[in-house]
């Protein structure tokens, strides 16, 4: 038995989600760098992208994180503009592969069906 499409769309839109979510965690934090007491909040999914168990994804992150992945930091460290706006970036990166991903994802599904309509 074969993938279903939605099945096949999961890896992207998960990873989608998540760098939604760090991309607010990275304005709030431009937004507040100079409110006291503020504590740096950030998503750190590298180790989903490279383990490979992106099935398990959603339980990993609650399981870690809670309900949501935005995580805050524990450390007073001062927050640079700078450093945000390098991570905002670095995130960009992050989306567009997953976009790739997800439209290349979308072209094979497409074909696919030509195939069996017109076979």
């Amino acid at each position: 038995m074969g993938l279903l499409p939605t099945q096949l769309l999961n890896k992207p839109q998960k990873i989608l989600s998540l760098v939604s979510a760090r991309q607010e965690a990275l304005a709030d934090n431009i937004a507040n760098m100079h409110t006291v007491g503020y504590k740096r909040k950030d998503v750190d999914f590298s180790q989903y992208l490279n383990s490979g168990t992106s099935s398990n994804m959603e339980v990993q992150l609650i399981d870690k994180f809670g309900s949501s992945p935005i995580s805050s930091s524990a450390s007073n460290e001062k927050l640079s503009a700078e450093d945000e706006l390098a991570l905002m970036q670095q995130n960009y990166l992050y989306y567009t592969v997953a976009a790739r991903e997800l439209s290349s994802t979308i072209t094979q599904i497409k074909t696919a069906l030509n195939v069996s309509a017109n076979g």
